[in-house]
């Protein structure tokens, strides 16, 4: 029993979420030699560096730390200078190998992630900093229309991995994972909030960077994704990052598009003064897809989410706009407070 005590760390992670000009960003913490627990036993410089950068993380030390929460701001602000406000738990991520340290022999690492919303601040750390959502999750993004990644690498290298199935029921299941999580080749849309799916199914298939380094890691051939040429050239399917630091940004991101359906997530990480528009920005930021304009203020509207102030703000060369603020007396007069659960959809639809 004490031997499979001390083979085991707690560790807390943190998604750290703002936007920005309609932008997503999450924080991110630049790894050396210092503050890097178990480097990654992967030293082929032929292969995508995937373990560089990582979100926020460090251990939990119950003689020093009161709790997981505790904890987790503890190590964000001595990692990045930033003191949290609004934070929720996760998930608890702790399947083995998990961590390439525990492939090259090292302890078993089971991490509480934790999501928080804010707004973005410079961080006093020179290893930390802000960095767009989808640079490490580019299939993510339909704002501009279908992202070009899927039609270009991910949708083929799957279909490879479809056919490599060795039997008729094993390629049926394959390809009924792409089309739920993807979507039909025809299909002009896919379900933003099965993000984590996508990971994984990229994962599985040998598609990013962290899967062909946890294979090496782990001493295998690789014949399943280099040398049948599934894993794309070049960086277009988005920066690595250290451990399984991608499914946990994977799953945070699903974890807010389903809440925008039911929770005002959305009004964190807005001032207390607003326009419509930055609104509808912050949304589509999130929820990785356009929004009908007129559609969505009558969406506002008839969820009576927000009010006006009586102000309004200047906005470029146009008319100024109307300011509001969010109704917080809406939490106490109803179950379900949010958006629309968001489709990601081809084309503009403003």
């Amino acid at each position: 029993m004490a031997k499979d005590a001390v083979a085991t760390i707690i560790n807390v992670t943190a998604v750290i979420v703002a936007v920005t000009n309609d932008v997503p960003r999450v924080l991110i913490i630049d790894q050396n030699p210092a503050h890097e627990a178990h480097p990654s036993p992967n030293n082929d410089d032929a292969l995508p560096e995937a373990g560089q950068y990582a979100l926020p993380n460090g251990p939990f030390e119950p003689e020093r730390h009161a709790g997981l929460e505790s904890c987790l701001r503890r190590w964000v602000e001595a990692q990045t200078g930033l003191d949290l406000y609004y934070v929720e738990q996760l998930y608890t991520f702790g399947n083995r190998y998990r961590d390439p340290g525990e492939i090259a022999g090292g302890p078993r690492v089971v991490s509480v992630a934790y999501i928080a919303l804010t707004r973005e601040d410079a961080v006093n750390e020179e290893d930390a900093r802000w960095r767009d959502w989808y640079s490490f999750l580019p299939w993510e993004d339909w704002r501009p229309g279908r992202p070009a990644v899927i039609g270009d690498k991910i949708a083929p290298a799957l279909q490879r991995w479809v056919k490599q199935a060795q039997s008729p029921s094993r390629r049926k299941q394959r390809q009924e994972r792409v089309n739920v999580t993807f979507g039909q080749s025809t299909a002009p849309d896919m379900d933003s909030v099965l993000s984590l799916e996508r990971f994984e199914l990229l994962y599985e298939a040998g598609i990013v960077a962290e899967s062909i380094r946890d294979r090496r890691a782990a001493g295998g051939t690789l014949k399943s994704s280099l040398d049948t040429g599934m894993l794309p050239e070049g960086d277009g399917m988005g920066i690595p990052l250290a451990s399984d630091h991608r499914r946990i940004l994977a799953t945070a991101l699903g974890r807010l598009r389903g809440k925008l359906a039911y929770r005002p997530v959305v009004f964190e990480l807005l001032s207390g003064e607003f326009t419509l528009l930055q609104l509808q920005g912050v949304a589509e930021a999130l929820s990785g897809a356009k929004l009908h304009k007129q559609n969505f203020r009558r969406l506002v509207a008839n969820a009576d989410l927000v009010e006006p102030i009586g102000r309004t703000s200047a906005v470029g060369r146009g008319r100024p706009a109307e300011l509001f603020r969010f109704r917080r007396e809406v939490l106490g007069e109803k179950l379900t407070v949010g958006l629309a659960r968001p489709i990601m959809r081809s084309g503009d639809l403003k």
